[in-house]
């Protein structure tokens, strides 16, 4: 059940609630699953996951392939604590906002992949991640992001996703990324 669905079974007020999963006082276990926030369910299946799980990173250029190989550290040092066997690595270089990412589209494609890791949100897609997650949903596979906290405000969100397309349109790519980065640091969003 969803954190809402039980704030208002327990008669308690939904912000109350919000904000003991926010300070991680809420006794019973929590998940996130795209924006929503699941409870009473754990987050690994009872069973041993079949299929295949891989480890995906993206980075927009080049010049960030040592942010590459940081990201695939960390994903993969996230799903081995999780206790999901890693079974292969997926890397790919290239911008995030035309959202052609010819590998990730792969893994989609790929019936024997049950699992697809990913450090943040935007490594897959700018856009319509919630889309995307749920047609991994409806298939009975999963789509597991290590950062699903990046900015918690819907609104705010979309505000940043839809100026960095703008911006990256005027200005260019690395426009886009100063300009994200103004907006996460204004926010205080950023993770770093």
């Amino acid at each position: 059940m969803n954190l809402k669905e039980r704030a208002a079974s327990r008669g308690v007020a939904y912000i109350a609630a919000r904000r003991q999963y926010a300070s991680g006082t809420l006794p019973v276990p929590t998940y996130r699953l795209g924006r929503l926030i699941v409870v009473d369910e754990p987050l690994a299946p009872a069973r041993p996951v079949a299929g295949q799980v891989v480890v995906y990173a993206r980075v927009s250029s080049a010049e960030q392939k040592s942010d590459l190989d940081r990201q695939v550290a960390r994903v993969t040092t996230w799903a081995t604590s999780q206790g999901l066997p890693v079974d292969r690595v997926v890397t790919e270089v290239g911008p995030g906002l035309d959202g052609h990412h010819r590998k990730f589209l792969a893994l989609l494609r790929d019936p024997a992949v049950s699992t697809v890791v990913v450090g943040d949100r935007d490594r897959f897609a700018r856009f319509g991640a919630d889309y995307v997650e749920a047609a991994f949903a409806t298939q009975g596979r999963r789509l597991l992001v290590v950062n699903p906290t990046e900015v918690d405000d819907d609104l705010v969100r979309d505000v940043t996703e839809i100026l960095t397309s703008l911006c990256a349109r005027l200005y260019g790519r690395r426009a886009a990324n100063r300009a994200r980065r103004a907006v996460e640091a204004a926010t205080g969003g950023g993770s770093g």
